[in-house]
């Protein structure tokens, strides 16, 4: 019973969200003391997605999490770091195929069609305009709809790799 259990849990984490951060490994992040969040675009033909509420509560969520890391949100004057942030979703269909038929010497094909939500953010250094870090998150949803309520957790998981570590 117990390794059932396990099973379903690996199985359940395994279709979560996938989070990759790029970076400039010669920028030196301690010299990062202030940011504004300038740019904010959805693309999403839903519109539970794609309206100025949504954009606000992801602005608001990367405000947040980077005050939490010690950055200072800066309105009238020239900010450190410039973070633009795009939210996209699009219908995708998988093709899969497996062994199938008499000794397994055939095969079958199935169209797996799920919804995926991309949010993608760059803090860019505002002194050279060049990006320094880059963070994707991917959510898996077979409904858009439900891809609302991960948002915050998206942004959440993305900064927890930020300040990035030096290799």
């Amino acid at each position: 019973m117990k390794t059932l259990l396990l099973g379903l849990l690996f199985a359940f984490c395994a279709f979560g969200q996938k989070i990759d951060v790029e970076f400039d490994g010669a920028a030196d992040f301690t010299k990062y003391k202030t940011f504004t969040v300038r740019d904010g675009q959805l693309h999403s033909k839903n519109l539970t997605l794609n309206n100025e509420l949504v954009k606000r509560r992801i602005a608001t969520d990367i405000a947040r999490n980077l005050a939490a890391k010690g950055l200072i949100e800066v309105i009238s004057s020239v900010p450190d770091l410039n973070i633009r942030y795009t939210l996209g979703s699009a219908r995708k269909k998988e093709i899969d195929t497996y062994p199938a038929g008499w000794r397994g010497w055939g095969t079958r094909r199935v169209a797996v069609h799920y919804s995926e939500g991309t949010l993608v953010i760059d803090l860019r250094d505002n002194s050279t305009h060049s990006l320094v870090w880059r963070a994707v998150a991917v959510e898996h949803q077979n409904d858009p709809n439900k891809l609302e309520g991960k948002l915050e957790d998206m942004v959440k998981k993305s900064f927890e790799k930020y300040p990035p570590k030096k290799k």
